[in-house]
């Protein structure tokens, strides 16, 4: 978890208004919202800004306020948040974190979002501690997201690329960039059967399971996106 000293600039009467995070929602359910403001009611350094129940009207709260972060409810569709990030993208000068969450959050679903642009992936159902530390993390302007979403809850801490074969790390860092195995082959010269062999390899090596596993293992191999234990 963030240390709180790094978000606060500590004073005699307490954390500094510039340090104070704003976090606006955007839900389908205005009672999802209710319970983020009684949240930020209890941190002393994030404060509950606005909420919305539709994703153009957070398109125009983003653009209008900009603030630190915003939850955005999964349940409006996977493409149309899709395009909605893209959209927000267009705006260069935008620097609001986005924060997706969900009920539930598969790895495919949290590797697009976060190709696309969005900056945390969280479940409803995280507890307190765990929810503040998403916010404030993203609000620092880094990527978080929870090790749950994880298929293999199980897999190593330890990504030991270094056991792999230059070629195999060769198919790893194209899978990490989202190429299917027949690009792979074709980027490589060799047969689409041989990038199976490859990921098969992989996968036994890496303990991890399924491309998207290994996608989202780069990124915070890279240091790219934080997965707390």
């Amino acid at each position: 978890m963030t240390n709180l000293t790094e978000i606060i600039a500590p004073t005699p009467n307490g954390p500094q208004l510039s340090s104070i995070k704003r976090v606006s929602v955007c839900d389908t359910q205005p009672v999802t919202a209710e319970g983020v403001r009684t949240l930020m009611s209890g941190s002393p350094d994030m404060v509950f800004s606005d909420t919305t129940g539709s994703l153009a009207e957070a398109l125009d709260l983003v653009r209008r306020t900009s603030p630190e972060v915003l939850m955005l409810d999964k349940a409006f569709g996977i493409q149309a948040i899709l395009d909605w990030l893209a959209d927000l993208k267009a705006n260069e000068s935008q620097s609001t974190a986005i924060v997706i969450w969900g009920v539930s959050v598969t790895e495919a679903e949290a590797l697009r979002f976060l190709q696309a642009g969005a900056r945390g992936i969280l479940r409803k159902t995280a507890g307190i501690p765990v929810i503040l530390a998403c916010l404030r993390t993203v609000a620092l302007g880094r990527s978080w997201m929870e090790d749950c979403v994880f298929r293999d809850s199980n897999r190593a801490d330890r990504y030991p690329r270094s056991e792999l074969t230059s070629r195999e790390q060769q198919v790893l860092e194209l899978v990490e960039q989202g190429f299917k195995n027949k690009d792979i082959a074709a980027e490589l010269g060799i047969r689409p059967g041989t990038v199976k062999i490859h990921l098969k390899h992989i996968f036994e090596k890496t303990g991890v399971r399924g491309r998207y596993g290994l996608a989202l293992n780069g990124l915070k191999d890279r240091g790219l996106v934080s997965i707390p234990a």
